[in-house]
């Protein structure tokens, strides 16, 4: 069991060291039992009124690093999880063919050839590679429509009505194109947001008929404003769609060099597997090669937007971008807890005498090194309060104004408050536990010297 330390002075001489009456009663209270938390935070609240401006600068450090920590992670958790949602909008496993130039020989045929996708290919893509899901062909024309209201010269895509699943077309009025509409070439059409707000002003579009090149097309559908990350024919607000069967009848390509019968701008396709996209890919390379005879590792013949390749990598980007912003903030919180560290010392020296009247009247070395951590900690802590206040309300307010399309919104998460209460309680103990047995390792005698 410790032995308490003996006095080497009087109470009736404290005060000749001490020179206010509350500090001798806390001394005297010390001498005849163990300080309690409630001494601690009294004693530790009146050392910052003592100091208000040197603590409220120390507080300030900390408080500024915590807030960082919770608005660059949530930032970059927030652009992280918008640029997701803006790639699902793009479509789900998605893969763009387009035709391109052979860049060698095969089958006696010279490079150079223009290779030009069809709707025969597109079938039998859906009918022969199992690692692909689904299929579409895509035929676009830049058509003039005319509605009741008001005119455009949107781009129209004649679609299969599985596009719709994996390229994320849904209707926020009426419906979609369905298979029937594909099957009976059904005059039908489905518009995206700005196609709508331009032909159809303040104005109920579905069951309105547009005029398409002098053609009647029935409104079915409208879609929801998209947050579309990237396009690789324009965006889908500024669309129509209509069934495949209806675009090549009513709008076939321009007879033109080159142009063969079903011609298609490029075919979409979905991957049953992500884990297996690179194989999915080489097995449509290998049957448009045997039907249009090129070799299938060449990789000029077709050109190919494989979003799941490509999002990986924008994702892992994004994943590294928000651990910088992480080590920043933590950086910058570190910071701080120097601050703190050398704010401790500063008041270790001061309060030397202090110190040495402690010991004098029987305070043992670890009732001063209480002291000065739970100084330490008082600081942090309420600073760090104060920073998560701030840091969740900064967050607030971005959430709540009205901010540019591309400005991605914070998110308080718990990756960020776990990383700062781990950090905080690092600072708390490395800025404060020096200071602490420096002050607990001075020796009555020559703490009482000190001028």
């Amino acid at each position: 069991m410790t032995k308490r330390a003996v006095p080497i002075i009087s109470e009736s001489r404290a005060d000749e060291f001490v020179g206010t009456k509350e500090l001798l009663w806390t001394y005297k209270r010390l001498r005849h039992k163990p300080v309690n938390i409630l001494d601690i935070v009294r004693q530790t609240l009146s050392t910052f009124r003592a100091h208000k401006m040197r603590s409220f600068l120390t507080m300030f450090g900390i408080v500024w690093g915590i807030a960082s920590v919770i608005i660059l992670v949530g930032l970059g958790i927030g652009f992280n999880r918008d640029q997701r949602e803006r790639w699902k909008a793009l479509g789900t496993d998605l893969v763009v063919v387009w035709g391109g130039r052979t860049s060698a020989q095969a089958g006696g045929l010279a490079a150079g050839r223009e290779i030009r996708l069809t709707i025969d290919d597109a079938r039998l893509i859906k009918s022969e590679c199992y690692l692909i899901k689904h299929v579409s062909p895509e035929l676009r024309r830049s058509l003039p429509e005319v509605s009741e209201f008001n005119s455009a010269n949107r781009s129209v895509v004649g679609i299969w009505p599985e596009y719709q699943s994996f390229r994320s077309i849904e209707a926020a009025e009426g419906r979609i194109l369905s298979a029937q509409d594909e099957v009976y070439m059904n005059r039908v059409a489905v518009l995206g947001y700005s196609t709508r707000k331009q032909l159809f002003p303040g104005q109920p579009a579905v069951g309105a008929t547009l005029s398409i090149r002098g053609m009647p097309y029935t409104v079915i559908g409208v879609m929801p404003k998209k947050k579309q990350n990237s396009d690789y024919s324009g965006r889908d607000d500024e669309q129509i769609f209509i069934p495949y069967s209806a675009m090549a009848r009513d709008f076939p390509p321009p007879e033109k060099a080159g142009v063969v019968r079903g011609y298609l701008d490029n075919i979409v396709l979905q991957v049953a597997n992500p884990q297996e996209h690179v194989e999915a890919i080489a097995q449509v390379r290998r049957v448009l090669s045997r039907v249009h005879h090129f070799e299938p590792d060449d990789k000029d013949a077709l050109f190919i937007f494989d979003t799941v390749e490509i999002s990986t990598m924008i994702f892992r980007i994004f994943d590294v971008m928000t651990i910088f912003f992480g080590a920043v903030a933590v950086t910058t919180l570190c910071l701080g807890g120097i601050g703190v560290m050398n704010i401790m010392l500063v008041a270790v020296t001061e309060r030397t005498s202090e110190i040495g009247v402690r010991k004098a009247l029987g305070a043992r070395d670890r009732d001063i090194m209480r002291q000065f951590l739970a100084e330490s900690a008082s600081l942090t802590t309420i600073s760090g309060l104060i920073g998560f206040a701030v840091g969740a309300g900064v967050c607030a307010l971005l959430n709540s104004l009205p901010m540019p399309e591309f400005f991605p919104h914070p998110v308080v998460s718990p990756t960020s408050i776990v990383a700062s209460i781990l950090t905080l309680g690092v600072v708390t103990i490395g800025a404060g536990m020096y200071p602490a047995r420096r002050a607990a390792d001075l020796t009555p005698v020559d703490s009482l010297r000190y001028e």
